[in-house]
């Protein structure tokens, strides 16, 4: 069992423990990206536990600056803007708070997080995601992850990477994969404005939702790009649709010229949170093979949203992948194994069922986080399932650690392409 909190109680009106939780994370509200996203399920998932009569969340980037957030959440905006901003207000809510556990959520913040939680002498909680934790940070990070109570990555890729330099034991490192909103990516028609705004009326599209960071090049459109021209031979009228901004746009824009293939990709720029659901509806399948990701929920929002996936062997995203249902699993490097994966996947008929998706769904999410925070004798016990032990879970490749309740895909539905 992991060490609980040595935090003064904290009691309801009918007498029941009740915890308080401090979260220190780059973005989440009024952030972007994959990490802002999980940031805000996670903040979410603790504001409507009943278990929790405080969460107190410092962010380290806003980029809208009041950003609505679940009525229990304290979400100190102040904290956002520079390194002393953030310092000054962890520091004030350190110093006037009682809280019962420590989340960090980067492990670039885990110094400040490792202080407050040696402070109010409570458990130090982990989480990591992709890249960030895939090498030894520089600086205090790395020795200080070996002291933490317990780690959370969002994919059994994350976890071994990050085992491999850390030496944390194993014993306290969990996976909780991201999760999707069904209520927010689901089936749904396309929207014509969006058709004629890009042009894609009657045409057949792949996707790819991601940004376009410049020097980074790990989201596998490179390939998609190259592989154009030969998949248009099994389907004239492909189009490429890539949403996301970047520094890297104007690069891969000359690219697709270069090869010839401009006239079948629309780069969207930016497209807010409230019309991605929109934009993956106007594909026919989703493809990225990367390889930096370090699980990926857009992988995720575009199966809800009905489209099958490409992901890649050489990252956490294979284990969005449980069966051939979902998509295909590609080696980036072979240009033949990607080519042939989106020509299957645009004449199969076989698609995502919400069921199927249930191993990602928010309540999922949420139990995980539940047993997980039981584990560590944080908050009120009687509010969370009583588990013994952390549930397996399998993926595409074979590969799986502690994701879901479900039954483990069975070896006969792999669906990885290597040809």
């Amino acid at each position: 069992m992991i060490a609980g909190s040595a935090a003064g109680p904290n009691t309801s009106t009918h007498g029941q423990w009740m915890a308080r939780a401090l979260v220190f994370l780059t973005d989440a509200f009024g952030g972007r990206g994959g990490i802002a996203q999980f940031n805000r399920d996670l903040l979410t998932s603790l504001s409507n536990d009943p278990a929790y009569t405080r969460v107190v969340a410092l962010p380290r980037i806003l980029f809208d600056k009041s950003p609505r957030v679940p009525a229990k959440l304290d979400f100190r905006t102040k904290s956002a803007g520079s390194k002393a901003r953030y310092v000054i207000e962890s520091v004030r809510t350190v110093i006037n708070g009682r809280f019962d556990v420590v989340i960090c959520a980067h492990i670039n913040l885990l110094s400040i997080a490792a202080v407050a939680a040696a402070a109010q002498r409570v458990p130090l909680l982990l989480v990591i995601y992709g890249m960030e934790a895939w090498k030894a940070p520089k600086g205090l990070a790395a020795r200080l992850a070996k002291r933490v109570d317990a780690v959370v990555a969002i994919s059994d890729c994350t976890r071994k990477r990050f085992l491999s330099w850390s030496g944390v034991q194993a014993s306290r490192l969990h996976v909780i994969p991201c999760c999707v909103d069904a209520k927010r990516f689901c089936k749904g028609p396309k929207r014509d404005d969006l058709l004629r705004r890009y042009r894609l009326r009657g045409r057949t599209v792949i996707l790819t939702v991601a940004r376009l960071a410049g020097g980074e090049r790990g989201k596998g459109i490179d390939e998609v790009l190259e592989s154009l021209t030969t998949i248009a031979h099994e389907i004239p009228n492909i189009s490429y649709l890539v949403v996301g901004e970047g520094p890297d746009r104007e690069r891969l824009e000359r690219k697709a010229e270069s090869l010839g293939v401009a006239n079948r990709v629309v780069f969207t720029g930016f497209v807010p949170e409230r019309e991605k659901a929109d934009h993956y509806r106007l594909a026919d399948a989703f493809v990225m093979p990367g390889r930096r990701e370090g699980f990926g929920i857009v992988y995720l929002e575009a199966l809800a949203c009905g489209l099958p996936v490409v992901a890649s062997s050489l990252d956490g995203s294979a284990e969005v992948v449980l069966n051939h249902h979902f998509g295909r699993v590609v080696d980036p490097d072979c240009p033949v194994a990607l080519q042939t994966a989106v020509v299957d996947l645009l004449v199969a008929s076989e698609r995502v069922g919400p069921r199927e998706l249930s191993a990602f769904s928010v309540g999922s999410f949420r139990a995980r986080w539940n047993w997980l925070l039981a584990e560590m004798n944080v908050g009120n016990l009687a509010t969370h399932p009583k588990l013994t032990r952390e549930p397996a879970f399998q993926d595409a490749r074979g590969f799986g650690r502690a994701y879901g309740q479900e039954k483990p895909a069975s070896t006969a539905s792999r669906v990885v392409v290597d040809r």
